[in-house]
């Protein structure tokens, strides 16, 4: 048997608040309580700890799409995100035909049983054409319950997610069906007004699906989806902190009235993340990323991103300047929350995975542990 190994010496974030020259002991492949004399130490002095990465919306990375990749290919997707921290990882689709959406779920299903990843969201097709950013129009429907039920009877009970235009015909009772198995309900890519989205909430939806984008805008006369999501504390925002999906100052709104234990920051990756610039597919359309931006090379609409949850963690803290808790609640803590997960990830704390991220002093990424593994070895950065 190998020996726990104590990590010592780094500014620890636990659920208290920050332990400078903390100490968290790893026992096979969780969090244990104490260190035997043989026990192997590494010194992280100079450095901070923080939870695996929790990651609620994420359609790709490393060149291979969650939406059309063979296995191996998803896999590919999930290890790049891993190196760039996101020890938990929900694996997104994009709009498509029912048919294909129910292969699709199938293919996924058996990873998540697995354990590669925490299970599946259906971003679209129930969407609003009004509001369908990168989805492709012609395969849009309304969210017929029946239609619903066959996506979640396909994912074998590792539907995590679905995104609605809670608005369209059959979007409240389709709320109600989520809800009553168990599968989170999240208004997106929506038209709604103020009251709609207060009935989908009351209906039983809990997450915004990446707020402020593919929504109308706040307005002073017309609030909108935005103003009865941030207001509502049953309900956890999403936010794409790339610099690009969110001007700083949506952001610190966002933080402000729902609180900072209300969000949780995603990628909303596509194939490019860690990858680079140039020519991809999701779904059907076709994507250009120029820059590290992903726009549809037809009508030049943001096409997901190219964000891993590292970068986002220290954009928040150099540009955004958010206490560090915060970020760390939002990466981890209340994404595992929202999965039902928390009694296994989304904090250092004794009995949960050993799933952790190593940071510098300057908030880049040095290590990544997935159940007492190292994915990247701070030994070796």
């Amino acid at each position: 048997m190998a020996p726990r190994t104590v990590l010592a010496g780094a500014r620890v974030v636990l659920p208290t608040g920050v332990v400078d020259d903390g100490r968290v002991i790893v026992d096979g492949t969780r969090i244990a309580g104490s260190a035997s004399s043989s026990a192997r130490t590494l010194d992280l002095s100079g450095h901070w700890l923080v939870p695996g990465f929790v990651d609620l919306h994420n359609h790709g990375g490393g060149g291979a799409s969650f939406t059309s990749g063979t296995v191996e290919e998803v896999l590919q997707g999930v290890h790049t995100h891993r190196l760039h921290g996101t020890t938990t990882l929900v694996a997104s689709t994009v709009t498509g035909d029912m048919d294909g959406l129910a292969q699709r779920a199938g293919l996924l299903s058996e990873l998540a049983e697995q354990g590669d990843i925490a299970g599946i969201h259906f971003e679209g097709p129930f969407i609003s054409p009004c509001r369908k950013g990168a989805h492709s129009e012609e395969l849009l429907r309304d969210p017929d319950p029946a239609e619903v039920r066959k996506l979640i009877d396909a994912a074998r009970g590792r539907a995590s997610m679905v995104t609605l235009a809670t608005e369209l015909p059959g979007g409240i009772d389709s709320v109600r069906l989520l809800a009553e198995h168990g599968v989170i309900a999240a208004i997106g890519h929506t038209d709604a007004t103020y009251e709609q989205t207060v009935e989908a909430i009351d209906a039983g939806a809990t997450v915004a699906t990446h707020l402020f984008n593919a929504m109308p805008v706040l307005g002073h006369r017309t609030p909108g989806p935005i103003a009865a999501l941030l207001e509502d504390e049953r309900i956890t925002v999403e936010l794409i902190n790339d610099g690009t999906h969110l001007h700083p100052a949506a952001l610190q709104l966002a933080f402000h009235h729902a609180g900072a234990d209300r969000v949780a920051f995603i990628t909303d990756a596509m194939d490019a993340a860690g990858f680079g610039d140039g020519r991809y597919r999701l779904g059907p359309l076709e994507v250009e990323v120029s820059e590290g931006v992903a726009r549809l090379v037809e009508g030049g609409s943001i096409a997901g991103s190219t964000l891993t949850l590292d970068r986002a963690f220290q954009r928040a803290v150099t540009v955004d300047r958010l206490p560090v808790e915060d970020i760390v609640a939002a990466l981890s803590a209340n994404p595992a929350r929202l999965l039902g997960l928390y009694d296994r990830v989304g904090s250092l704390e004794p009995g949960k995975d050993a799933d952790l991220v190593v940071l510098d002093a300057e908030f880049a990424l040095k290590g990544v542990m997935r159940r007492g593994e190292w994915v990247v070895d701070p030994q070796l950065g």
